[in-house]
């Protein structure tokens, strides 16, 4: 029975603090593999900056290529919208009954975790690593030594999407930030000018 880590993002583009993040999981956790699930565009929201799914696919598919223990995965684009992560979950344990999933987040995530819909489903039957994040606001106590709940100590990566959406369209160098493979697709397909 594999333990998968599933780390959902929108990776727009995915950046070396997310790959630096599942890497860190990957080795340094009980998690045998990473799942990087691509959140798919949702149809009910006009987000004109949000590159479409097989593009963010691939730049994942790119940067997780020579990485055996992280995965891309398309899951989410199959599953009807919107999607809440609990939907996912059961259709990944249907699916890949062999596996055990787990989440992988944020501690930003984890400030808000009890406003998921299902979340106390989500606990009784997956585990959550949490990583760290620099965020305001305060962890329901519920939270804290929950059983469950496996604080993971990545780096603190503070490297954001946006801001290296916005640094490329002001013709800023931000080539370190990005893995190889992804910074020739971004330019190669002139995105995110």
């Amino acid at each position: 029975m594999k333990k998968i880590g599933l780390y959902f993002g929108t990776f727009n583009p995915i950046h070396v603090g997310h790959l630096a993040i599942a890497n860190h999981m990957a080795e340094f956790s009980d998690l045998d593999e990473i799942w990087m699930v691509v959140t798919p565009h949702s149809p009910h929201k006009k987000k004109s900056s949000l590159l479409d799914n097989h593009h963010r696919y691939e730049m994942v598919y790119l940067a997780t290529e020579s990485y055996p223990k992280l995965q891309p995965s398309d899951i989410e684009f199959k599953l009807s919208q919107p999607n809440y992560t609990i939907n996912t979950l059961i259709h990944l344990q249907e699916k890949y009954a062999k596996n055990q999933f787990h989440l992988i987040m944020g501690e930003d995530n984890l400030k808000s975790f009890h406003k998921w819909k299902n979340y106390e489903i989500i606990l009784e039957n997956h585990n959550i690593y949490v990583y760290p994040r620099i965020a305001e606001g305060i962890i329901e106590t519920q939270f804290t030594n929950h059983p469950k709940i496996h604080r993971v100590n990545a780096p603190i990566m503070e490297i954001s999407s946006t801001f290296i959406r916005k640094s490329i369209a002001n013709t800023k160098n931000v080539r370190p930030l990005l893995p190889i493979a992804v910074w020739k697709y971004i330019d190669e397909m002139n995105f995110y000018k």
